[in-house]
C-alpha cells in the first residue's frame, strides 16, 4: 500500500452501510439550516426508523438547547450500535465522489485522511495543511464534546487544493473510471440537493497517477524558505480545529509533552492513533463545479460618505457615481478588485464604485479597513451584517442609514497566495456554494 505521508495524506479504513441508501442515510453539513428547525425536522421525518448519518451528528440548530447533553450521549450510543450492529463494511480505500447539485453543478472530491499534526488553524502558519478564513476559539470547546471518546467520524470538511492542471482529483477519478471500476454508492440526496455517486479508489494505476500529481503540486507550492502549502480548508474550519485539539488532548493524556511553539510531543504507542487523523475530501480548488461567491457587508447607522472615502484612502482608490444598478453589478462583477457601494440619499438609492489596484483577494484588504472604521466611531457589533446575493444589497440599500457594499468576485488564481502572504482571510469572506451544495455527511471511520 502506497504512503503519501509526507503530503499530511493517507488512505482511510473506510466505513460505508451495507446496500447503502443515499437518501436516507447522508444528511447535509451540521453547519447548514442552523436558523431553520424545520428543516432538520423535516430531515428526521424523512430517516425516521432507519440507519442514517442524522443519528451520529448534533445539527447545530440545536447547540445551545438544554438537551444536548442528552443528545449527546444518544449520538456516541448509537455509533456505537452501528459497530456493534454490524451497519457498516470497512475496507482501506480512498472514495472518489462526484456531486451533482440542484443547479445543475458537477463537482469532483476525493475522500482521505489527513494527519492533523500536519494541519495548523493559527496565523501566519506554514503547515501543509492551513485554514481559510480567522478561527473562532470559543466555538471550538462545544465541538470537542461531540468528539470526545466518539466511535466513530463522518466528515463535512472540504479541503481545497490549487491544482490547475485538474491532475489530482479529476485525474485520479478519471484513471479509475477508465479501469471500469464498479461504485460502491450512488443516488440521490434528500430536500432536493441533488445526487452523488463514490467510486472505490484502489486500483494500481490511479493510485501512481495521485502520487504524481501530489508531487507535482507540492513543488509548484513551496515557498522560498522550502514551507509547503498543500491544503487549504475549505469548508468545516472549526470541525478541522476540534479533530486537531481532541488530538492535542489524547497526547497530553498519555505523556505527551507541550513544546514553547504550543506543538504536542507524541507519545510512544500514539503514531498510529485513530485521532491523529481525520476523514476529509479534498476538492480542487479550479473545478469547474466548485462556486465561489463573496459575502457582501452592509453597515448601519454609518454616514455613507465616511466609509467610502475612508476605503478610497486606505486602498488608494477612486471613487465615481455609476448610472444605474445594472452598471454597478457588472463593473464589479468583472473586477477582482473594485467595491460597490449602495445607499439612500434624499430618497433615491445611489450607486457608488470604488475602483483600486490590490492584487490579493479583495475581502482581505477591504474587512481590515472596514473593521478599523467602525472601531473609530464606536459602533457596536450589529451595525455590520453579512449578507449573500446581490438583490439583497440592492434591498438593504435602499434603506435610510444604512450602507451596502458589494464586493468582486473571489479570485481563485489568486486565493492560496493570499492566504500564504497574509495569513487566514477575514470572517465570512466567501462561500462554496449555496446551503444545499455543502458536504454531506456519508463515508465513516473508526475514531475512538
Amino acid at each position: 500500500m502506497k504512503n503519501f505521508s509526507r503530503y499530511g495524506i493517507s488512505i482511510p479504513q473506510i466505513l460505508l452501510p451495507e446496500n447503502i441508501d443515499t437518501a436516507t442515510w447522508s444528511v447535509v453539513a451540521c453547519d447548514q439550516y442552523t436558523q431553520d428547525r424545520d428543516y432538520w425536522k423535516k430531515v428526521e421525518q424523512t430517516v425516521s426508523g432507519k440507519n442514517s448519518t442524522l443519528n451520529i451528528i448534533l445539527p447545530e440548530v440545536y447547540l445551545n438547547d438544554d438537551d444536548k447533553p442528552q443528545r449527546i450521549e444518544q449520538i456516541k450510543k448509537t455509533m456505537r450500535e452501528y459497530i456493534e450492529g454490524n451497519v457498516f463494511k470497512e475496507e482501506q480505500e480512498f472514495i472518489y465522489v462526484e456531486r451533482t447539485t440542484a443547479y445543475g453543478r458537477k463537482r469532483h472530491g476525493l475522500v482521505a485522511c489527513i494527519d492533523l499534526d500536519t494541519y495548523e488553524w493559527k496565523p501566519f502558519s506554514k503547515a501543509l495543511i492551513r485554514a481559510t478564513e480567522a478561527t473562532i476559539l470559543e466555538r471550538i470547546p462545544p465541538r470537542m464534546e461531540i468528539r470526545r471518546g466518539a466511535p466513530i467520524e463522518s466528515p463535512h470538511i472540504m479541503l481545497l487544493v490549487n491544482d490547475p492542471d485538474h491532475s489530482l482529483v479529476e485525474g485520479t477519478g478519471e484513471a479509475v473510471i477508465k479501469a471500469g471500476t464498479a461504485p460502491c454508492y450512488e443516488g440521490p440526496l434528500m430536500q432536493n440537493s441533488g445526487s452523488i455517486k463514490g467510486y472505490p479508489v484502489k486500483d494500481e494505476k490511479a493510485l501512481e497517477i495521485f502520487e504524481k500529481a501530489l508531487s507535482k503540486i507540492a513543488e509548484k507550492n513551496t515557498d522560498k524558505d522550502g514551507n509547503v502549502f498543500m491544503f487549504a480548508v475549505g469548508d468545516g474550519n472549526h470541525s478541522l480545529a476540534t479533530a486537531k485539539a481532541i488530538w492535542d488532548e489524547v497526547k497530553l493524556n498519555n505523556g505527551g509533552k507541550k513544546l514553547d511553539d504550543g506543538t504536542v510531543t507524541v507519545p510512544a504507542g500514539f503514531e498510529n492513533h485513530n485521532a491523529r487523523f481525520a476523514l476529509i475530501e479534498i476538492v480542487n480548488i479550479f473545478d469547474t463545479g466548485l462556486t465561489f461567491e463573496p459575502i457582501h457587508r452592509v453597515l448601519f447607522n454609518i454616514k455613507p460618505l465616511d466609509i467610502i472615502n475612508a476605503i478610497k484612502d486606505n486602498l488608494n482608490g477612486t471613487v465615481s457615481e455609476v448610472s444605474s444598478k445594472e452598471n454597478l453589478i457588472d463593473t464589479v462583477k468583472n473586477s477582482s478588485a473594485d467595491f460597490g457601494f449602495v445607499f439612500t440619499e434624499n430618497g433615491s438609492q445611489k450607486c457608488v464604485l470604488v475602483k483600486t489596484e490590490i492584487k490579493e483577494l479583495a475581502v482581505a484588504r477591504l474587512q481590515p479597513v472596514i473593521d478599523n472604521f467602525l472601531k473609530s466611531v464606536n459602533a457596536s457589533k450589529d451595525q455590520i451584517d453579512y449578507i449573500h446575493g446581490t438583490e439583497e444589497v440592492f434591498r438593504l440599500g435602499a434603506k435610510e442609514n444604512t450602507v451596502a457594499v458589494l464586493l468582486p468576485p473571489v479570485a481563485k488564481d489568486s486565493f492560496f497566495a493570499t492566504i500564504n502572504s497574509r495569513g487566514p482571510l477575514p470572517k465570512k469572506s466567501f462561500s462554496m456554494g449555496e446551503a444545499d451544495e455543502k458536504r454531506f455527511y456519508l463515508e465513516c471511520r473508526k475514531l475512538f
